[in-house]
């Protein structure tokens, strides 16, 4: 599986304007099997715990809600990319003309 960072780097989607492409995507989105759906789930999970973990240490320590911030850039920096190279298979390729 390639990551891809945006959906502009996609093949499939280069020539598409972005709202085009989010559309393409959560087409693609809904064709994922259910392991790829539960790797990503699992994966979206291990980056929301830690932020509520933080947010509930906030009480006894302010310094968690910096780490909390931290953590909650993480989600588009690791699990969009994987959101991403999952549904790239799925995205059909674009029909090139014929003679």
């Amino acid at each position: 599986m390639k990551l891809y960072f945006s959906t502009k780097n996609i093949p499939q989607l280069q020539h598409l304007p972005l709202t085009d492409r989010l559309a393409a995507i959560q087409i693609a989105q809904g064709k994922l099997i259910g392991p790829e759906k539960l790797l990503l789930n699992i994966l979206k999970m291990l980056v929301v715990i830690p932020i509520f973990v933080f947010i509930i240490q906030m009480a006894t320590n302010w310094m968690a809600i910096v780490w909390a911030l931290l953590v909650t850039l993480l989600y588009p920096l690791l699990v969009k990319p994987v959101q991403y190279g999952l549904c790239a298979k799925y995205i059909p390729q674009p029909q090139t003309q014929g003679d």
